[in-house]
């Protein structure tokens, strides 16, 4: 589970036309016909690069800050940001052609401030395919921190332990992922490529940096977390319902640690238009396979979960973000 709602909107503009007169809401023909695929009119959601670059200077505008990091607080972890000092607040309302969160947990706004000294570009909430968003607006703010001049991503969720040595409260750093999303057809990459933003056919080997993994372990050591640091698989499921027991069953023998209902549509994001990333998930619930179970977690106590880790989570982050700060200075 997770960005997770228990176990296991808007009033915003919509985006402008995107390609041959597509656009959220268009209602003229339920479908046209671009580069040989068919796609939904009412559903095409993608956002040109002109759109975004229109939102990056309009967020550039209203902050001093150019900063190579961006971060993206998952649910329960968005008390995180209450850490930064000298920022800039932009609620996603006020930004042109965003959307807004809809979930507990997400507060709805970008904040641009200084995490113990390093600038950093912070989602303090974000979309998820359950909230009715396509994959594509889910992962659209990642492209406007590429435009913004961010190099570096940290994404953060919670999600339900599915490994049996998982306990509530630990961390799990993401090596890789299952998108099974995507082996459905659904990629927030589908549509004409723009190479503007990255090639047609992105590599995801490196998708989690295996340099920035190392140096989290070596972080966790140092704050005395390692026997609750573990390095695992992810997985995004839709949602918003949780696991019946035969899924979790499925999910295990995939090879699968943790699941959850977002990041993998980030990270592919991320990685095609060429940033460096690093991402974890706390532990919030176990996932167990079992019909013998009475009880199941609920979104209530996911964030807090999440509130009761703050200082951890805090530090591993601040401490993530001044070693990649230090590198980009080499």
């Amino acid at each position: 589970m997770s960005d997770k709602v228990c176990q296991n909107g808007n009033g915003t503009a919509a985006a402008k036309p995107l390609t041959n007169g597509i656009a959220n809401g268009v209602d003229e023909k339920n479908e046209e016909k671009i580069a040989g695929v068919f796609y939904n009119a009412k559903e095409a959601s993608w956002y040109t690069y002109d759109v975004l670059q229109e939102i990056a200077n309009h967020l550039l505008a209203r902050t001093q800050l150019r900063p190579k990091i961006g971060i993206i607080l998952g649910t329960g972890l968005g008390s995180l940001a209450n850490q930064l000092t000298d920022a800039d607040y932009i609620d996603y309302q006020t930004i042109p052609h965003f959307p807004v969160s809809t979930v507990e947990g997400h507060v709805g706004r970008l904040i641009f401030g200084y995490l113990k000294g390093v600038p950093v570009m912070c989602m303090q909430g974000r979309f998820h395919y359950y909230e009715g968003y396509p994959l594509a607006k889910c992962a659209m703010p990642v492209r406007v921190m590429k435009l913004v001049g961010c190099s570096h991503l940290i994404a953060t969720n919670a999600a339900g332990g599915l490994h049996p040595d998982y306990k509530v409260g630990d961390i799990m750093l993401m090596k890789d992922h299952i998108n099974i999303m995507g082996f459905a057809g659904n990629n927030p990459l589908q549509g004409p490529n723009d190479s503007r933003f990255g090639p047609r056919f992105p590599n995801m080997f490196n998708a989690y940096d295996f340099k920035l993994l190392k140096k989290a372990k070596e972080i966790g050591r140092d704050i005395g977390i390692e026997n609750n640091l573990h390095e695992g698989v992810y997985i995004c499921l839709g949602g918003p319902n949780f696991e019946t027991v035969a899924e979790l069953k499925m999910l295990r023998i995939w090879g699968v640690d943790a699941v959850g209902m977002s990041t993998v549509h980030e990270i592919t994001t991320a990685v095609h238009c060429g940033m460096t990333c690093f991402a974890f998930s706390l532990i919030t619930n176990l996932c167990i396979p079992s019909y013998d179970l009475e009880e199941s977690p609920c979104h209530e106590d996911i964030v807090g979960i999440g509130k009761r880790q703050e200082n951890t989570l805090t530090e591993l982050v601040s401490r993530m973000a001044k070693h990649i700060h230090m590198e980009l200075k080499k």
